[in-house]
């Protein structure tokens, strides 16, 4: 797994979020996609996230989870490189790009994307609420 590091810290009062929590659960998440861990990936999503595939199909927590139980999608490699991270109240948006490699229906897959991600503060946890990836 590829760990990275995104300079200075912004906290806000409150419901405080940082970007380095906002950075651990990205690296959870890399964790999880990797591991294909079901349970971790339901843990760091939120049951009511909406997600924009790069076709344009909107999905939900139980789709995208669904994608992980029946082993359509293997992800072998990925490396991802942060853009922004804006820190708004208890969330967070995120910009990235990341190149993956891995198989999804066993056919194999070579692809660069943007994300966006919105992360937000509950009394569980920090949760990604929603997002969408595009090819670039």
């Amino acid at each position: 797994m590829n760990n990275f590091h995104f300079g200075g810290k912004h906290m806000i009062m409150g419901n405080a979020i940082t970007e380095n929590n906002i950075i651990e659960q990205e690296n959870k998440l890399y964790s999880a996609i990797k591991e294909a861990n079901v349970p971790l990936l339901d843990e760091l999503l939120h049951n009511d996230l909406l997600f924009i595939l790069p076709s344009g199909e909107v999905i939900t927590k139980e789709a995208d989870l669904d994608t992980y139980r029946d082993g359509a999608l293997k992800v072998d490699e990925l490396f991802p490189k942060v853009e922004n991270l804006n820190i708004i109240d208890d969330m967070a948006v995120i910009t990235l790009t990341m190149k993956l490699k891995g198989r999804f229906n066993n056919v194999p897959f070579e692809v660069d994307y943007r994300y966006i991600r919105f992360w937000k503060k509950f009394e569980k946890g920090i949760k990604v609420v929603g997002g969408s990836g595009i090819a670039i």
